[in-house]
């Protein structure tokens, strides 16, 4: 059903139109003014609502108007956000080409091209929105670029979205979709979307997408023939972390595939049933899955994956410690999720066991690297190296610390051992001036106003502040691996004390990540309490490991 027509504002010299005209003629400065009131006094109502929302001698209907006024609320904030982020970016757009002329003088022969300034410019607006509003600076791109297509081709949808006729998410999905058409094509699926709002009064994002796909198809089915076979050229896998030390691999591939794929995954799991397993029907989907990517026998060929996997020994021997491990490119798993592994690929099999890899055994068994955490923030921490690009057990222990690209609200994978303060800046090639990041936060140079390293006496640890052209600053860190110590008092806690195990005496605290190696020993048994605290353990997990690597 459609949302109902809002009331005709009260007329008067105090009145809706009166404070409207006022914010026409303050423009954007009177409207942030206006708005920064209004959310004064929302944020006090949410924040210390005494009576406001107690249910005594108030009907259901009190609160339902409430809710439905909210939603008219946020359904024209929404579009004047959209409207405000197209206005953001030709602004810096214009800056931009200005200041290129300047630069230039009369030789505007040597200016840049347009295009390229406008590049410039919808990056560091990217950065500025995705520090402000905390979204990635993916999501911040595709935010702005459906933004501009509503601004600018698409009114009826607009429209629809201020008046809370159609979801917000919805309309940036068919924005979105929009994305491969040119703005005369945008306009008329927009027609064509109008012409349908009833019939997508209910319709879920899904529902939306397939509209736009329905009409691309009917005006213009040669470019849409031409923008599958260009879309197949995208394939590509994702690995992305979940809930309780699991994950999710998406495969992005041929429709008529992908439905082969998940088929056959369907019947070679009922065939399990049939044949007598136990359990849930999509958990044999995922072990069929497993098996034919994983199991040599099933022709995929013996591999050495290397995983890496950080975890104290208390967790790897002492599960009940409540210490979690932390699998690169994952993040914080519990122990449990990787113990059974670890210690069959750190431990030889005994006299009656069967070794798990075979006879080649003793060839794939893991190392175990002995890294120390920072006591206060659970970091990991380690030495520098003089050279420009970061050595490879450097740039390892960055992976391990950091475990994903450390750009504000970026949650991609890494892709590049990145300097803090830029190499050619004087810039040292260090831990401390180190950080990991995906290909487009890299590009940090070109799109924020500064990226530093900042110290905090009162929160010690890796801390990196960035701050976009808008004067935003967030400041990262990294996830910490073990729980942060709360008291400085007691012994260390990070080892296990010689009366729960034993070592073979081989495990120094010497932990010399220089850039040429790490000092690491192999261990017969456990390390012993006289090694430095919070220390943790690696291991390059083999080919039984569940976890798989992240695509490249």
């Amino acid at each position: 059903m459609l949302m109902p027509t809002p009331p005709e504002p009260t007329e008067g010299p105090t009145g809706p139109s009166a404070h409207l005209a006022e914010l026409h003629a303050g423009g954007p400065r009177a409207m942030a003014e206006f708005l920064g009131d209004v959310g004064f006094l929302l944020g006090s109502i949410a924040s210390g609502p005494e009576a406001m929302f107690a249910v005594e001698q108030r009907g259901r209907d009190t609160f339902v108007h409430l809710l439905r006024s909210v939603q008219e609320v946020r359904a024209a904030l929404d579009t004047v956000e959209a409207r405000t982020l197209v206005s953001i970016g030709d602004a810096t757009r214009h800056e931009q080409v200005r200041s290129a002329q300047d630069s230039v003088g009369h030789g505007l022969s040597a200016m840049p091209p347009l295009e390229e300034l406008h590049g410039r410019a919808d990056g560091k607006t990217r950065r500025d929105i995705s520090l402000m509003t905390r979204r990635s600076p993916s999501g911040a791109g595709r935010t702005m670029a459906s933004a501009r297509r509503l601004v600018e081709s698409t009114p009826t949808l607009l429209e629809a979205m201020a008046s809370g006729q159609a979801a917000t998410d919805s309309v940036y999905a068919a924005a979105e979709a929009t994305g491969v058409l040119d703005d005369d094509q945008r306009a008329q699926v927009d027609a064509l979307l109008g012409e349908r709002l009833p019939d997508l009064d209910g319709a879920g994002t899904r529902r939306w997408k397939q509209a736009v796909a329905l009409a691309i198809g009917g005006l213009d089915p040669e470019g849409e023939a031409l923008r599958h076979r260009r879309a197949r050229k995208q394939r590509h896998v994702t690995f992305t972390p979940g809930a309780h030390g699991m994950a999710t691999i998406s495969a992005y591939m041929p429709a008529i595939e992908a439905r082969l794929i998940h088929k056959r995954l369907t019947l070679e799991a009922e065939r399990r049933v049939v044949a007598g397993k136990k359990g849930p029907h999509g958990a044999h989907m995922a072990d069929v899955l497993h098996d034919a990517v994983l199991a040599p026998e099933n022709g995929a060929g013996q591999v050495t994956l290397d995983v890496g996997v950080i975890i104290t020994d208390r967790a790897l021997f002492h599960p009940g410690s409540g210490d979690v491990a932390q699998i690169e490119g994952y993040g914080a798993v519990p122990a449990d999720a990787v113990r059974a592994q670890l210690l069959a690929v750190t431990s030889d099999p005994g006299p009656s066991q069967q070794d798990p890899f075979g006879a080649d055994g003793p060839a794939i068994r893991a190392v175990i690297r002995r890294l120390y955490t920072h006591p206060a923030t659970g970091e990991l921490v380690a030495k520098d190296s003089r050279a420009r690009a970061f050595p490879a057990a450097m740039a390892r222990f960055l992976t391990w610390r950091d475990t994903s690209c450390r750009g504000p609200f970026c949650n991609a994978s890494i892709r590049h051992h990145d300097h803090v303060t830029p190499y050619a800046r004087g810039g040292p090639t260090s831990l401390d001036n180190g950080q990991d990041a995906c290909a487009h936060c890299n590009q940090k140079e070109d799109d924020a106003l500064a990226v530093e390293r900042v110290e905090d006496p009162e929160r010690p640890g890796h801390r990196v502040a960035w701050t976009g052209y808008g004067g935003t600053t967030r400041t990262t860190t990294p996830s910490p691996l073990i729980e942060p110590e709360r008291s400085t008092g007691g012994d260390a806690a990070g080892g296990v004390s010689t009366a729960d195990a034993t070592s073979d005496g081989t495990g120094t605290a010497d932990s010399a990540l220089d850039g040429t190696g790490t000092a690491d020993s192999a261990l017969d048994g456990v390390n012993t309490a006289d090694s430095a605290p919070n220390e943790a353990n690696t291991a390059d997990a083999a080919p039984d490991d569940e976890c798989g690597e992240d695509p490249p």
